[in-house]
């Protein structure tokens, strides 16, 4: 993706996740990057091509970070660890990503890319090959049920009940990430 391409992609993020669905216009962009008006759309022509490849930026950062932390072995302890550290940096580091997605999800569903923004932060095939390794009966069930639950970990941390309280240092917010985690690898075992 050239530079201008990956600027309006990022604006597009930053302009959802401060403003909702409804801030993202090609105009929004164009004014948010000080670009000559009409520019955007150059570039993306329509709205849902302008969302496509927002999404599609989101998902390959999304599983570049992963990527990046997977463990090299099968373990249930490291896989949790590194589950509640990708969590944990989409609530610190990487939260103006969750917010984007969750603000762009109305859209998303009615241009037809609801399966891309569902996926684009967490991966059944990976979840399905990990459970496989490590033995589980029903592999595609048992994770299906974890991003489920990576998801409502997500959410309630951004917009539910455990938002409200402090914020937590980064050790705490992983420990409290990491044992419903660990917990739900422990399925079908």
């Amino acid at each position: 993706m050239d530079e201008r391409r990956t600027a309006i992609c990022e604006a597009v993020l930053d302009l959802a996740a401060e403003g909702g669905n409804r801030a993202v216009t090609h105009g929004a962009v164009d004014k948010r990057l000080a670009l000559p008006k009409g520019s955007t759309s150059y570039y993306y022509r329509t709205r849902t091509d302008l969302l496509t490849a927002a999404i599609g930026r989101l998902r390959d950062r999304s599983r570049a970070e992963f990527e990046r932390a997977v463990p090299r072995t099968v373990d249930p302890d490291a896989a949790a660890d590194v589950m509640a550290h990708q969590l944990h940096l989409l609530l610190t580091d990487r939260r103006r990503d969750a917010l984007a997605r969750y603000a762009l999800a109305p859209d998303a569903a009615a241009d037809g890319l609801a399966a891309d923004l569902a996926t684009c932060l967490f991966s059944v095939p990976l979840a399905t090959g990990l459970f496989a390794a490590l033995g589980t009966v029903d592999s595609g069930r048992a994770a299906a049920d974890l991003v489920s639950m990576l998801e409502g970990l997500l959410f309630d941390r951004l917009y539910g009940a455990r938002s409200l309280g402090p914020a937590k240092a980064e050790a705490e917010s992983v420990a409290d990430l990491r044992g419903p985690i660990r917990r739900a690898l422990n399925y079908g075992a």
